[in-house]
């Protein structure tokens, strides 16, 4: 069957149940969509992947479960689209600090006790290590990312071998997130 006459059978069948036929525009749709990724980062960074289940999800963005799948192919895309969101606005918020100051802000109490808002690294990352590739993968780059932009505020002009500094941030990044998940 095609999918227009698919498309049709089913407003013909909503219209003689006498529900409206509401289309959403576009940019409402996309918005709609970060609206759901971002409850999700939110939602796994406090309990977890498999503490969070999609009609719970969907109820806490203010959607029906049914409308999930207008979204997302599964909850393994939304949890690689979720963490890929919680790491960049990770790396953005280090953005411009220098090592110093992230440490200070990272390891701090309003940091470790707000963990819905904090750190999808120090969240998620026993988790993520069990999920499928595409989560892995996403995590992958996002602490990437987040060690460059790290490794940039450290690196100070005329470095003779900026190397060296990349060990340093990882031990430093490492140390933080250990900290703030113990």
């Amino acid at each position: 069957m095609s999918i227009d006459i698919y498309v049709r059978l089913i407003v013909e069948r909503q219209l003689r149940k006498g529900r409206p036929i509401v289309r959403v525009p576009k940019a409402q749709a996309e918005h709609n969509r970060a609206h759901i990724v971002a409850t999700a980062a939110r939602l796994f960074r406090e309990r977890g992947y498999d503490g969070v289940g999609v009609a719970e999800l969907m109820a806490d963005a203010g959607f029906t479960h049914g409308g999930f799948y207008r979204h997302f192919r599964s909850k393994a895309d939304l949890m690689a689209e979720a963490s890929a969101s919680g790491l960049a606005q990770t790396a953005a918020r280090a953005e411009g600090l220098d090592p110093a100051e992230f440490v200070e802000r990272y390891v701090s109490r309003e940091h470790r006790d707000g963990c819905g808002d904090g750190c999808t690294i120090a969240a998620l990352s026993g988790d993520a290590a069990r999920q499928p590739a595409d989560i892995r993968t996403e995590f992958a780059a996002g602490i990437e990312n987040l060690l460059t932009a790290l490794q940039a505020q450290s690196d100070t002009p005329g470095d003779a071998d900026q190397r060296a500094t990349r060990p340093m941030v990882i031990d430093m990044l490492a140390h933080s997130v250990g900290a703030v998940m113990l």
